[in-house]
């Protein structure tokens, strides 16, 4: 049995665990004991590591014929320090990792306007976390390059699930952007990443390869939220100018909503995974004809994007 190192212990790589440990010895570096006993409830193996200490990480070199990384990066900086550490970890040591998969971000496009993209559109971020994202997947690829590792990576646009809806900018009447002035974006239902990104880790292609991890529909953000209002019975907040949102949200929220992009995910195919959710519709559509789903998604509240 091949062995498999997920560092991030996050929803979408718990969310796999199940299906991880059939096919894998699974080893999950967790810096605290919570993390350590999800990993541990679901069959993995926890390691006690911190991905911002290079010392504790030494423990794994060596380990794994497989990683995945969900970990997010650092919250500052132009770079991610944290992959940084774990891949030179992972150098020290004559068995190297022969398949990489890496969740990023559809964020590395930066604002495009609408415009449609795939895989092979150019990269401009244009906030600082997205440069840390960008800066993960080319510190990744010059490893795979110089040890000939297989590296996949998954650019994710907003992941949702019923415990992850937004709902907090609905139950505050945050503002929304009028439909002649909105952003575009593409979501992804966690469980749907899981599999693409499991998928990914059963790939034997070798080389480098980049999927937008994206359903089927863009969405405007007001279509979004309007589906989820009415889904949910709650009232849609107001629809105002960009100029007028950009003033009433905080900075932090108003860097998610100004960019606009729509994503083809052809490439997709090759992970040979049928998205359970092609679109969010296709989900909300089952929230709205669900009230114990309804009732979980209230009662979890919701995150801001």
């Amino acid at each position: 049995m091949r062995t498999l190192l997920i560092a991030g212990m996050g929803d979408v790589a718990r969310r796999a665990l199940p299906q991880l440990v059939r096919h894998w010895r699974v080893f999950a570096i967790a810096h605290h004991p919570a993390a350590a006993a999800r990993a541990r409830e679901c069959g993995a193996i926890p390691l006690a590591a911190n991905l911002d200490c290079r010392e504790s990480l030494q423990k794994i070199a060596g380990l794994a014929d497989d990683v995945w990384i969900t970990t997010p990066p650092p919250a500052h900086g132009l770079q991610d320090d944290r992959v940084r550490k774990l891949l030179s970890a992972l150098a020290k040591a004559d068995r190297i990792p022969q398949r990489i998969s890496y969740i990023s971000t559809t964020g590395v496009y930066g604002n495009r306007d609408g415009e449609w993209l795939d895989e092979s559109s150019s990269t401009q971020p244009q906030t600082e976390r997205a440069v840390r994202r960008l800066d993960a997947e080319t510190a990744l690829r010059a490893f795979a390059r110089r040890h000939g590792s297989q590296l996949n990576i998954l650019r994710a646009p907003g992941i949702y699930a019923l415990e992850r809806l937004p709902l907090t900018r609905l139950l505050q009447n945050t503002p929304l952007i009028r439909p002649e002035e909105d952003s575009f974006s593409n979501h992804i239902h966690a469980d749907d990443l899981a599999r693409l990104c499991m998928a990914s880790l059963q790939q034997n292609r070798g080389g480098i390869r980049v999927f937008n991890a994206c359903d089927q529909e863009p969405l405007t953000i007001t279509d979004w939220y309007g589906l989820l209002a009415e889904a949910l019975s709650l009232p849609l907040p107001p629809q105002l100018s960009r100029a007028e949102v950009q003033a009433a949200v905080s900075p932090a929220l108003w860097s998610y909503m100004a960019e606009s992009r729509r994503f083809r995910s052809q490439r997709l195919q090759e992970l040979g995974v049928v998205l359970r959710y092609p679109t969010a519709r296709e989900f909300v559509a089952q929230l709205a004809a669900n009230p114990d789903w309804q009732a979980m998604a209230l009662a979890k509240g919701g995150k801001i994007r």
